[in-house]
């Protein structure tokens, strides 16, 4: 079984420290950008009844939302390589704020698409991709944990969002929910400001040295000017001149590696991903709609969302520390794709459930196999990658998932509106998450069994090399032997006793 992925860092992650902080304010970004899709569909009921819409019209609302915040992954990922994670973020919780009180607004279904589910959602796709991408940068040990800290922001947010949610309507109606919600969404900039950078502190330093070597030849423009540069800064020099020399597509596949698609672990979680998705969101979308339909009263079914996130939010921690165990971290493939069937096992249960103590019980397991879920959606892509590609890896990722999330709750919405009945949404849900969950389970251990072929391969590829570079370095060492002897001559040998004594015996004959 293959390590995890090595990070490929200038610098060494803390594992702690001011990294907590961040966890802190990627715990409240990422609850915003995941429970808030969700738990607007409090108002679905309602807004329908207000404009005349069908199911599968108001359920663009949170598809159109989710798909811009997954969409919107790689130009988050090229600002945050381009400015760092923090004003990102920042940036990003305004717009949130701006979208929801320009909703309070709205007299079409369609001005809501643009205002929650464009504005808003690109606001959280700055807000979720920046949060899950700094964590990779403070930890590496406790990455799991970490990630699994910050993951469980979206149920405790869920679980807050959704009673908060019918309060508000009770009170203010679906407009001035919407105001006060955008209000609310502005806290983003403050967990923001959490974000900070990490692992730059030589850049400084080398675009200084860079401008100083460029003042000192253009005061000098003599020869001697190179000698008065430092022989560092004109390596920086040269290096900030070659990298002039590149042309738009090098520089873009810099904030976006697409090199990734020849990695065949990366497309196998891509693929999964994609088919995951396409029931993933529906059955939490439409979850209070389907208690309302069974008579269920508003804050009973609003209370389910808050089960399933109170589950949800217990489930999250917890995995990420049974992730980061000896025994799971190195199979950690296997447990996600575990997850995710037992996902889709319980969507293919739910129509079994037809009153609200079913309900409750289908929220129960509901809630932990998609805080198991989302708990290892990132790390395992991090595991696959290294902490180096991630960034580019996340925005890949997403802008490619966006279209099954699309596609998702309008898909339920249509089969709800063509038969009638919750249960046809819910069977579909299930059963492409269990072809997702045991596509991704063959493939992981077909990628695993790879890598360690590979692994091998490589090993005998250096042995080999080893042996033949030993055998060249005797042989050369031989023929430079060879070589030395040549030019010398022939070596002269030592008299023995016998020789000396023929060498007397011609000698006295000589005198004779």
């Amino acid at each position: 079984m293959s390590p995890p992925a090595n990070t490929h860092l200038a610098y060494t992650p803390p594992d702690g420290g001011w990294g907590w902080a961040v966890v802190f304010g990627a715990f409240i970004s990422i609850g915003f950008s995941y429970a808030f899709p969700k738990a607007i569909a409090i108002f679905f009921k309602e807004i329908q009844d207000f404009f005349g819409t069908s199911y599968s019209e108001i359920a663009w609302v949170s598809s159109i939302m989710l798909a811009t915040t997954y969409g919107g992954g790689p130009i988050s990922s090229i600002l945050v390589n381009r400015f760092g994670s923090r004003p990102v973020v920042i940036f990003g919780g305004l717009l949130c704020g701006i979208g929801m009180i320009s909703a309070a607004f709205c007299t079409s279904i369609l001005q809501l698409y643009i205002c929650v589910g464009v504005i808003s959602g690109f606001g959280l796709a700055l807000n979720l991709q920046p949060s899950v991408i700094i964590i990779g940068k403070y930890f590496l040990k406790r990455r799991p944990i970490a990630n699994g800290l910050a993951m469980a922001g979206s149920p405790v947010m869920l679980s807050t969002l959704a009673p908060l949610n019918q309060f508000l309507f009770d009170n203010f109606g679906w407009r001035g929910s919407f105001f006060i919600l955008g209000a609310i969404l502005l806290n983003c900039c403050v967990a923001g400001a959490l974000f900070r950078p990490i692992g730059m502190a030589a850049d400084p330093v080398r675009k200084q040295s860079v401008k100083q070597a460029e003042k000192t030849v253009k005061e000098q423009p003599n020869n001697s000017a190179v000698e008065m540069v430092p022989p560092t800064a004109v390596s920086l020099l040269s290096g900030t001149e070659d990298e002039d020399d590149k042309d738009c597509c090098e520089k873009f596949n810099k904030y976006l590696d697409f090199s990734l698609f020849k990695h065949r672990g990366f497309l196998i979680y891509l693929i999964g991903n994609v088919l995951m998705f396409l029931g993933f969101f529906a059955p939490i979308v439409f979850l209070a709609p389907y208690a309302k339909h069974l008579g269920i009263d508003e804050y009973s079914a609003a209370f389910l969302l808050s089960i399933l996130a109170i589950v949800d939010m217990i489930a999250r921690p917890t995995t990420g520390i049974i992730a980061n165990s000896k025994w799971v971290r190195p199979k950690i493939q296997y447990f996600f794709s575990f997850s995710i069937a037992f996902n889709g096992a319980c969507h293919l249960l739910c129509p079994l459930a037809t009153g609200y103590t079913g309900l409750v019980i289908y929220s129960i397991f509901f809630g932990l196999a998609f805080g198991m879920v989302c708990a290892m959606l990132f790390e395992t892509l991090m595991d696959l990658v290294g902490a180096a590609r991630f960034t580019s890896a996340v925005g890949l990722v997403t802008i490619v998932e966006c279209c099954t999330i699309l596609l998702g709750p309008p898909i339920g919405g249509t089969l709800i509106d063509t038969f009638g009945d919750y249960k046809y949404m819910f069977i579909k849900c299930g059963a492409v998450m269990v072809l997702a969950g045991t596509f991704l389970f063959i493939m992981n251990y077909y990628n695993y069994r790879m890598l360690v072929k590979e692994e091998r391969e490589r090993k005998a590829t250096e042995e080999t090399m080893k042996d033949n570079k030993h055998i060249r370095t005797e042989t050369e060492d031989g023929n430079i032997w060879a070589k030395e002897k040549m030019q010398d001559g022939p070596e002269v040998e030592p008299l023995t006793d016998e020789k000396e004594g023929l060498k007397k015996e011609v000698n006295g004959k000589s005198e004779v």
